[in-house]
């Protein structure tokens, strides 16, 4: 029998998101296969994390796509970016809190081009006169990054209402980044 990668991939995920200590016999009963089978999949947690970790940064490229960055205000981008990576931000707060990704000189390339892409939107927004100049567009994409994360952490533990991620997030980020006439 085929094991289906992506149909594990993304049982890890919805488990690893709400429980990130989830050990490889949890997350093989999560998948409905046993831990053998995971384990010809994945050799370990490292090697399913990794995986992870390409799952998240495609879909982080595909809601950055989907976004359409390039077009209209840069508010409105950032709102449009949002609402496109919502479906994958519990993943994304699970890899946002996995050290073993940003550590040392192994850092996937894919998070830099990420961020590069976001980075473009905050400073288009600062050159176009929308977004704060004292904030650095780097300190705004972490921002986001942030912010998303624990906006998964808050639906996910009940604490919030999902309904509400997209309309906290972007109130939060774009009312703390959005330039203000001095008076």
């Amino acid at each position: 029998m085929a094991v289906d990668r992506d149909h594990v991939l993304r049982s890890a995920a919805a488990l690893l998101t709400r429980k990130a200590t989830a050990t490889m016999d949890e997350v093989a009963k999560a998948a409905g296969i046993s831990r053998a089978t995971l384990h010809r999949q994945f050799a370990g947690r490292d090697a399913l994390v990794r995986a992870l970790e390409s799952l998240g940064i495609a879909e982080c490229v595909a809601a950055l796509d989907a976004a359409d960055l390039d077009n209209g205000s840069a508010s409105d981008a950032v709102r449009r970016l949002v609402r496109a990576i919502e479906p994958a931000a519990g993943l994304l707060a699970f890899l946002y809190t996995e050290n073993q990704l940003y550590e040392g000189e192994e850092i996937n390339p894919g998070w830099t081009a990420i961020d590069d892409r976001i980075a473009a939107l905050f400073r288009r927004g600062q050159l176009g006169g929308e977004f704060r100049i004292d904030l650095t567009p780097a300190w705004l994409t972490e921002a986001l990054f942030g912010l998303m994360a624990s906006g998964a952490w808050m639906v996910q533990s009940g604490k919030g209402a999902p309904r509400d991620f997209h309309h906290m997030i972007v109130g939060l980020l774009l009312g703390g980044a959005l330039r203000r006439e001095e008076s």
